[in-house]
């Protein structure tokens, strides 16, 4: 039995573009669903290093894509300031760095509208105490971090509450026309169904996997799959993002994010029958490391957590294979003028710091091809938890922590209102590393879209701290079936397929603590709770 479903627009892909998509349609009144073949953000946008970027890094030589992103930059702090921590940047110039590129990149700044100046060396170890003491220049610039788990959901919970619907695990696998025209997709559901959905514009926000996207509709889309590999360490090392002052290279960024920091990245080309699992190589680690301490000498006395890839989005030129000098521009598809496709548009390029941007530009379109006129209102509008808080709300949570109450504050902003209670069982800790409560996840399982004990780390941070859900998985896990959302069997198994892709990330840095910390885990879920002893599901039959 097929299960049919009609809208207007159909946008395929999760991530961050997808998901500002959804939300710009529905505040224009134009009724949209969202395909997602996994969980949202479980793409490219979850495999960043988090930048709020001011735009300096391109600044030099890529102009246009400086001034998208000091634009989207004052933007987003205005509507998503929930999912923001503004800390400032830094780019620092150690003696073997090219000085001229220290002026360049100032020049350009002021140019492109960029708040950068530069700052004496005393200043900047005052700001950061961590930096290599041998830096011969600094400049600050309007740098800080975002959340692309907290924004993606952000959005999703948005569009929503104005009437979007949201199908993950749900994956395209076939697209439906009639004489010229796409009028739906085929697609499978994770539980096996088929669906349909018939609209009359789709969009492919699918990112790097927009090329199987277009090739399903009979468009050739050729995209450069290039890879970045990032290290996180296990304390905040750094406060703020501090940027190697030349030209883009590997390994020229830290950021700081939440409880940890972030070491990034790299760029290497691979193979598209590779995107789905990209790895970080023993390679990337070793120069990250290297790089990274002339930065921050202080890194090399720190434990590596994890390492994780993502694969950019790059429309691939015909002159170039190299990731690193292909524009971060946006390129929006109107395939009816460019193949002779009607009601197909591609939204591609671009990067987190221009997702709304991107939406903007993709929904003014859409809005045309469908004949009415609206306007976008995504850059005025706050998104949900962004709104104004007025009052001192630790009058409405005197019996609970100040940690507690400010860690979801952070997180969920205004919202904290339908999270939070003055009930001993609802702020109980499940997660000490990152203080998620009880509340959050009962939150989260009822109005975020989660599934799986996976989804709910990229709702929460749960598992995402120093521990990596040795201590809170199992918890976490249990909750599931309290609250309804899985039986006892199958909250274990998501609990074993949690550990077994926070193993993945850890594997690449398995030494010292990381390695002790391995072991201590692998005695506790297997030794002690006898994690090893679960029945074999299908797949690992089938690998038997």
């Amino acid at each position: 039995m097929t299960l049919m479903h009609e809208t207007e627009v159909i946008i395929i892909g999760g991530g961050a573009t997808g998901a500002g998509v959804l939300r710009d349609l529905s505040l224009r009144g134009i009724r949209a669903v969202l395909l997602e073949k996994g969980d949202i953000t479980s793409g490219t946008t979850g495999r960043n290093h988090g930048l709020l970027h001011s735009g300096a890094r391109y600044a030099v030589k890529d102009i246009e894509s400086a001034r998208e992103c000091i634009s989207e930059n004052r933007i987003l702090k205005k509507i998503a300031g929930h999912c923001i921590e503004e800390t400032g940047g830094l780019f620092i110039t150690l003696p073997e760095d090219d000085r001229q590129y220290h002026e360049q990149l100032l020049s350009r700044c002021l140019e492109t509208g960029i708040d950068a100046v530069e700052i004496p060396v005393s200043e900047a170890l005052k700001k950061e105490p961590g930096l290599n003491p041998e830096i011969v220049s600094a400049i600050k610039v309007p740098d800080g971090i975002i959340d692309p788990f907290r924004l993606t959901s952000a959005n999703i919970l948005d569009a929503k509450e104005h009437g979007a619907k949201v199908f993950t695990y749900m994956e395209v696998c076939g697209i439906f026309s009639s004489s010229g025209k796409t009028t739906g997709v085929k697609a499978l559901s994770g539980d096996g169904s088929v669906h349909e959905f018939h609209g009359n514009i789709i969009v492919n926000a699918a990112g790097i996997w927009g090329q199987r996207i277009c090739l399903m509709a009979g468009s050739e889309l050729k995209m450069l799959p290039s890879k970045g590999s990032m290290l996180i360490v296990d304390y905040r090392i750094n406060n703020t993002v501090i940027n190697r002052c030349r030209k883009p290279s590997d390994a020229d960024i830290m950021v700081p994010g939440d409880t940890v920091s972030i070491l990034g990245t790299t760029s290497m080309e691979i193979p598209y029958d590779e995107i789905d699992s990209p790895f970080p190589e023993n390679i990337e680690i070793d120069m990250l490391l290297r790089e990274g301490e002339r930065m921050v000498p202080n890194l090399s006395k720190t434990r590596a957590l994890r390492a994780y890839s993502g694969v950019r989005p790059l429309l691939a030129p015909e002159d170039s294979s190299d990731g690193r000098n292909i524009t971060r521009g946006i390129t929006l598809i109107d395939h009816k003028s460019r193949d002779g496709i009607d009601g197909l548009v591609t939204i591609a390029g671009g990067k987190l710091m221009t997702y709304r941007l991107m939406a903007e530009m993709t929904s003014d379109l859409v809005s045309e091809k469908l004949g009415k006129k609206t306007s976008c209102r995504t850059h005025s509008l706050p998104l949900p938890g962004s709104e104004k808080v007025t009052g001192n709300i630790r009058k409405f949570y005197r019996d609970i922590s100040n940690s507690v109450v400010g860690s979801t504050m952070y997180r969920h902003g205004k919202r904290i209102f339908n999270i939070l209670k003055n009930d001993r069982k609802n702020f109980r800790l499940i997660c000490e590393c990152e203080m998620v409560t009880e509340g959050e996840i009962e939150y989260a399982l009822n109005n975020l879209d989660v599934t799986t004990l996976i989804d709910l780390r990229r709702r929460t941070r749960i598992g995402m701290g120093p521990c990596q859900g040795e201590l809170c998985s199992y918890r976490a896990a249990a909750l599931f079936n309290e609250y309804g959302k899985a039986s006892p069997h199958e909250s274990t198994a998501m609990l074993k397929d949690f550990l077994e892709e926070r193993w993945k990330g850890i594997k690449p840095v398995l030494w010292g603590d990381s390695l002790r910390e391995s072991e201590l885990t692998y005695w506790i879920y297997t030794s002690l709770f006898g994690l090893d002893e679960l029945p074999l599901n299908d797949t690992e039959r089938e690998e038997k």
